[in-house]
């Protein structure tokens, strides 16, 4: 009952907000994105920022919400590494720091809109995991395809949480895979040459041929199109597809133009021959 009071109190905060104030607008909605008791704001200048968390805080206050300053945090999204040099910024009495980088929902962004530094905290906490299963893995009562299960029902969908989003180039499809490759080898184990009659590590052909189910990079492909089809059907009364179809205002910067998630779309498309 307290997370009804709790979701309804936190709603009635954010239609205050959403009434009261402008921020960056994308298809007539203003962008203040809540999910569970995290809030979002997004807006087009660090003025605009500071003026909308004010009315957030204010807003909180009058349905009996606070507004944690110590958890809250601001960063700046642009090419110009001089705009907005200033460390924190204060609202109603609260000091919001302003940071490179930030986790929200798992998901590590960063103010140049780098997806490495995602995929490289993916990778941590996937080795973290992979060390705690070590036992069962190394373990010789243990078949190597109940050690495949292992791997792809407790580790793999801890590297791959929110991979769907995510726009890969050949780097990171490579870290994907080397980490892959390694805890596979250590699953199948070495194997003695025919030549030499002494113990090697499998080759990655040998890998391939041993594991049977799609590898890493093909599970990614195919998560992206999945959710690339789901926010085709919501429509447009869902924000994932205002925001997918959305035109950003202003002019391109000059310069080779970013590897985009729909560029990434199109090329799964294109292996499967859709």
């Amino acid at each position: 009952m307290f997370y009804c009071h709790c979701n309804f109190a936190l709603e009635n905060t954010v239609r205050r907000v959403q009434v009261n104030q402008d921020g960056l607008k994308l298809y007539g909605t203003h962008q203040l994105l809540v999910y569970a008791d995290d809030g979002n704001i997004l807006g087009g200048s660090v003025h605009t920022i500071k003026k909308n968390a004010g009315a957030f805080v204010v807003a909180s206050k009058k349905t009996g919400l606070e507004v944690n300053a110590d958890k809250t945090k601001y960063m700046v999204t642009s090419r110009d590494k001089n705009v907005g040099q200033s460390h924190s910024t204060k609202t109603d009495n609260s000091s919001f720091e302003r940071v490179k980088e930030y986790k929200y929902l798992v998901t590590t962004l960063t103010n140049q809109h780098s997806i490495q530094e995602a995929i490289k905290s993916r990778l941590k906490s996937g080795n973290a995991c992979y060390h705690l299963m070590q036992d069962h893995l190394y373990s010789s009562l243990l078949s190597k395809n109940l050690k495949t299960k292992i791997y792809r029902t407790i580790i793999l969908p801890v590297v791959l949480y929110g991979c769907e989003t995510w726009s890969l180039k050949l780097r990171e499809e490579h870290r994907l895979w080397v980490f892959e490759k390694r805890v596979l080898g250590r699953i199948f184990g070495p194997k003695r040459d025919k030549v030499t009659r002494e113990w090697r590590k499998l080759y990655n052909e040998e890998i391939n041929d041993l594991y049977s189910s799609p590898n890493i990079v093909r599970v990614i492909k195919s998560r992206r199109i999945r959710w690339a089809g789901h926010v085709a059907y919501v429509g447009e009364r869902r924000g994932a597809y205002r925001v997918l179809v959305g035109k950003p205002e202003g002019n391109r910067p000059l310069g080779r133009p970013r590897h985009r998630w729909e560029d990434n779309i199109e090329l799964d498309l294109q292996e499967v021959e859709c």
